[in-house]
């Protein structure tokens, strides 16, 4: 699996064409000799999350399609900023307007059909919670109650905020997320805290390997969850277990790219281990905002009570 894995990602740098004039790239060191990932990155794009079953095995998009479905979403950016707030439009979102640099079909790259392998146990109790969602707020998803967007879910591209923020210090190396104002903190250590101390966001230790930051992080609670956001289709508010291991690689392949890639393992959720991979952008004139999402946000009240209204209505209907 994981040669596999590893060789899909080479043929999709090479397909996109830069990389074969970043292979001897060299990054510049930080003062304790670290590799410098330092900067704001970004994460926009209009790849989706999985692939469309529509497209059967093909892993990478044509030019043709490419241009069409850039074309597409600047016209519903344009949408959205002329007539903001009727309904179809999305006022707040920025999703992006480009398609990854490497052409890919999805952002899950393995499987090589580009799905996320979810055992039929997970569906099952994942469509439960979906369709209970207006029932309580213990069935709403993290993100929209303004707790966290989990590790590494904080990676994952969503309809807004997608940026990032990388901090060296001496024995750590701090990611701030955009969206909902988390950093994930990573100590540059050999040990995980001892079994059985379990956190929401699990606990994660880095290690350098060339010019590669690799983040392993395991001790999930099982209260996480993988993926927050609407943009990943299916895997909105997908649960997680304290099976759960992620291992995330930083790989800074130019001076304005990073390679991210993340191997997700939860044995109580997949049926194997899978794979995202995509490029970040440095941009050091993107401004990374306050994301206040507690101050004003209305979500939950107003999903509950619409599902009250809801069952009101089914009451009367049904005398």
């Amino acid at each position: 699996m994981i040669s596999r894995s590893c060789v899909f990602f080479v043929i999709c740098l090479v397909a996109a064409g830069p990389a074969a004039g970043q292979k001897n790239w060299v990054p510049s060191r930080t003062p304790d000799g670290q590799p410098d990932m330092q900067g704001t990155w970004t994460g926009f794009t209009l790849t989706p999350f999985e692939r469309s079953p529509a497209l059967g095995g093909r892993a990478f998009f044509t030019e043709a399609e490419v241009a069409e479905i850039e074309k597409r979403g600047a016209q519903t950016r344009d949408q959205n900023i002329a007539r903001p707030g009727d309904v179809g439009t999305d006022t707040w979102g920025e999703p992006g307007t480009k398609i990854s640099a490497t052409r890919q079909t999805s952002l899950v790259v393995d499987p090589p059909d580009g799905r996320v392998p979810l055992t039929r146990e997970a569906e099952e109790q994942h469509a439960f919670q979906l369709a209970h969602n207006a029932d309580s707020w213990e069935y709403m998803s993290l993100w929209d109650r303004c707790v966290t967007r989990g590790v590494p879910g904080g990676m994952l591209p969503a309809n807004t905020s997608n940026a990032y923020q990388i901090i060296q210090t001496p024995g750590y190396v701090v990611i701030v997320y955009e969206m909902i104002h988390e950093a994930h903190i990573v100590p540059l250590v050999t040990e995980h805290i001892q079994a059985g101390v379990n956190q929401l966001n699990g606990d994660s230790i880095g290690r350098w390997e060339g010019n590669a930051l690799v983040v392993d992080t395991t001790n999930y609670n099982g209260h996480g969850q993988i993926a927050t956001s609407a943009y990943e289709g299916r895997m909105k508010a997908m649960h997680e277990t304290t099976a759960m291991h992620v291992v995330e690689r930083f790989t800074r392949v130019s001076a304005d790219t990073i390679s991210y890639e993340v191997t997700i393992e939860d044995a109580g959720v997949y049926s194997r281990p899978w794979k995202v991979s995509m490029p970040l952008d440095r941009d050091d004139s993107f401004r990374m905002f306050e994301y206040a999402c507690h101050e004003g946000n209305e979500a939950v009240t107003l999903t509950l009570r619409g599902g009250r209204a809801a069952d009101q209505a089914a009451a009367k209907s049904s005398r």
